[in-house]
């Protein structure tokens, strides 16, 4: 698999000078295509400033950020927003649906403002709406359907298009038990598919169902669970693996 993503070096300084926060603090890490990664940390570990800088939300201080091997780490604002569209499928611990909107005109909200034609937004919107299981809850509203049901929307809105990353945020944080079981199985139909997912949380157990598992602390990659198999593979076969830097 080649890299998707390649961060190097990469630091987010806030309040520069006596005071400042090191939110990233000289992160590097690689994400090949087809992987599904959970980054995992609590609150003020740095999650989240890496997830807005996957995400092409943010720009880092300092270091390089590689998407399908072009440098997104110093593109404007109109630059970022392009390359979000192209390549990036959100999906969010708030649905952010429209509620005056049925399940189908929310998923084909950014379809319109992508400039696809309607024919082609309202089949997109229709399949992906399949996809993750509301084939007959398309002409329903937010207030009409369950928090799972709400939840499997703005999965449907972020993979309309086939994006090929799938970027999850505590996608499961609002959710019983149950629909995040839903939710999760979701997840892991869209990487047997072929998507890349990267997935943020704080809970081990959902971290747990990805392939692969980064934990990061004070703003630094404190662990990589493919890193460590590779060195006990390494150990074990006496024969180097290709390394991913952390």
């Amino acid at each position: 698999m080649s890299a998707l993503v390649e961060i190097r070096d990469m630091c987010k300084i806030y309040n520069p000078g006596e005071n400042e926060v090191r939110a990233l603090d000289h992160v590097s890490v690689t994400i090949a295509e087809g992987e599904f990664v959970a980054i995992i940390g609590q609150s003020g570990s740095g999650k989240s400033t890496l997830m807005n800088m996957l995400g092409c939300l943010d720009v880092p201080t300092s270091g390089s950020y590689l998407l399908h091997g072009q440098d997104v780490a110093g593109l404007d604002d109109d630059e970022l927003s392009d390359i979000r569209n192209r390549e990036i499928g959100f999906i969010f611990q708030g649905f952010n649906l429209i509620p005056n909107l049925t399940a189908l005109e929310n998923v084909e909200l950014p379809l319109i403002y992508r400039g696809v034609s309607r024919a082609k937004r309202i089949e997109l919107s229709r399949t992906a709406l399949e996809k993750v299981g509301l084939g007959q809850r398309m002409n329903h509203r937010p207030a009409e359907m369950s928090g799972g049901q709400q939840q499997r929307v703005a999965i449907a809105r972020a993979i309309a298009q086939a994006p090929p990353v799938i970027l999850a945020d505590e996608p499961t944080g609002n959710l019983d038990s149950h629909s995040t079981g839903e939710i999760m199985e979701i997840l892991k139909e869209l990487h047997d598919d072929g998507r890349t997912v990267i997935l943020i949380t704080h809970d081990n157990e959902i971290a747990a169902q990805a392939k692969r598992v980064i934990k990061i602390r004070d703003g630094r990659i404190e662990s990589d669970s493919k890193q460590a198999l590779e060195e006990q593979k390494e150990q074990q076969t006496g024969v180097p693996e290709q390394t991913i830097e952390v």
